[in-house]
């Protein structure tokens, strides 16, 4: 008796062609059909993605109902939604995610610009690594938020701030990835571009980026999440609005409801963020790996 892939056993029966002995794995469902054996696991994968989430959501319901929670601590979330649903009619909320954003949008492209330019030069040059990576490991492991009043410094009140916060916090996690995934590259495939008279551009558009940027664009879905966090930690710090300042004034004020609707609205923006990078990953990566969502047959 053999195994199958889906861990069920498999019948088997000894084959007279090939002597006594021997056993013969009958094909499973996943050979005789790998369409329909696909399609019923993204099925289930993806009802599991949203089961989960809907079961702790109406968990929370009823104990807010039951009186298992102090609401006025833990707002229903119906009442979440309702409020959240009457700002955005009246205009209230849209300003603060378009503040956030903005701030996200434009540090996330600073730093990854940035990141991936000196990870790519680090990577393929020995001398520069060895100039720059001991400062840059030094700077990596300072807390992002301890920057913040550098910046300050630097770019007064105002947006400048908030958008170098972000791009710093990008940069190290692209240029990280970037940097390893140039030096992950096999000695063979430069070997071979060599052999066939590369030019340095040719080594790096043929060799060096399809071979580096699965692991490039990891990294960057990685800052995406990370973007997010932090412009909503700086923002409570020393901005006017933005959805993290939206939040801590809610919370000051004791407006529960109000701080669990931007809350709501970060988790929204960094899963969306995030998604879309991955997205942009698959795309510009048809020859990578999918890390979800297709089985293999």
């Amino acid at each position: 008796m053999s195994i199958t892939r889906s861990g069920r056993a498999a019948k088997s029966a000894e084959s007279p062609d090939a002597g006594p002995g021997v056993l013969v794995r009958a094909p499973g469902p996943q050979e005789l059909r790998p369409g329909r054996t696909h399609r019923r696991r993204r099925a289930l994968e993806v009802s599991l993605a949203i089961a989960v989430p809907v079961a702790l959501v109406l968990l929370w319901q009823l104990a807010s109902v039951r009186g298992w929670i102090d609401d006025r601590v833990y707002p229903a979330p119906q009442t979440i939604l309702e409020d959240g649903w009457r700002r955005a009619v009246d205009g209230d909320l849209w300003p603060d995610v378009w503040a956030t954003l903005r701030r996200v949008l434009a540090g996330y492209l600073i730093g990854t610009v940035a990141g991936y330019a000196l990870g790519l030069l680090m990577g393929s040059l020995s001398l520069v690594r060895a100039a720059l990576e001991p400062l840059l490991d030094a700077l990596y492991v300072v807390p992002k938020l301890a920057l913040l009043p550098v910046f300050l410094n630097m770019f007064g009140l105002g947006e400048g701030p908030q958008v170098a916060l972000v791009a710093a916090t990008v940069f190290f996690f692209v240029w990280i990835s970037t940097m390893a995934a140039v030096l992950a590259v096999p000695a063979g495939h430069r070997d071979a571009g060599r052999v066939f008279g590369a030019s340095p551009w040719q080594m790096f558009r043929h060799v060096l980026l399809p071979a580096s940027l699965p692991a490039v664009l990891v990294g960057a879905r990685i800052a995406a999440g990370v973007a997010v966090l932090v412009i909503v930690a700086s923002e409570s710090i020393a901005a006017n609005d933005g959805l993290g300042h939206l939040i801590f004034d809610a919370r000051a004020l004791f407006q529960n409801d109000v701080m669990f609707v931007g809350i709501v609205c970060v988790a929204v923006l960094g899963v969306v963020f995030s998604e879309l990078v991955r997205l942009l990953g698959r795309l510009l990566t048809p020859w990578a790996p999918r890390d979800r969502g297709r089985g293999q047959s």
